[in-house]
């Protein structure tokens, strides 16, 4: 006999849009942002919160998705790197990774950016310590990190000038 799991009707603001669905009560974040609502940006990588591929932001805070259950979310304001783009250019953060070549697979990118940005719009001039705190615990097989480090304080320097 199979299992019915009871669903909930949710409101989600999503990179300042508003969808209503019914999710099952155990379903993640990024189950619903990827499988229900195509928002494939954010990764998944190993679905335990130890990789931050799957970073968001949720009321402008980095959180895991893979690790945040749908229902937890609901009236909070979500943030995907599909609602970075200013009106089709990159944020200064996306150019610094492009421009500084800290961009390879590109698959740990949207989490690192996600936390980067986070970082930026609470503290517009850190020292390469926060930048390293900020990025704890996202994995990158492929860039190494210097060229990630870089990318931040360079984009910092964009922050900064707006302040």
């Amino acid at each position: 006999m199979a299992i019915k799991h009871k669903k909930q009707l949710l409101e989600l603001s999503i990179n300042g849009e508003m969808y209503e669905l019914a999710v099952e009560c155990q379903e993640t974040l990024l189950e619903v942002l990827r499988n229900r609502l195509g928002l494939t940006g954010t990764k998944e990588g190993c679905g335990t919160g130890e990789c931050g591929s799957c970073t968001v932001l949720l009321e402008g805070e980095p959180v895991l998705a893979c690790l945040l259950l749908a229902v937890d979310c609901e009236n909070k304001p979500i943030e995907t790197i599909e609602g970075q783009s200013l009106e089709g250019r990159l944020t200064p953060v996306q150019q610094a990774f492009l421009e500084k070549g800290a961009v390879q697979c590109g698959f740990c990118t949207p989490g690192m950016v996600m936390a980067s940005t986070a970082l930026l719009k609470r503290n517009p001039d850190p020292k390469k310590e926060d930048v390293m705190e900020s990025l704890e615990g996202h994995l990158c097989r492929c860039t190494g990190y210097n060229k990630i480090m870089e990318s931040v304080l360079h984009a910092a320097t964009s922050y900064s000038e707006k302040s």
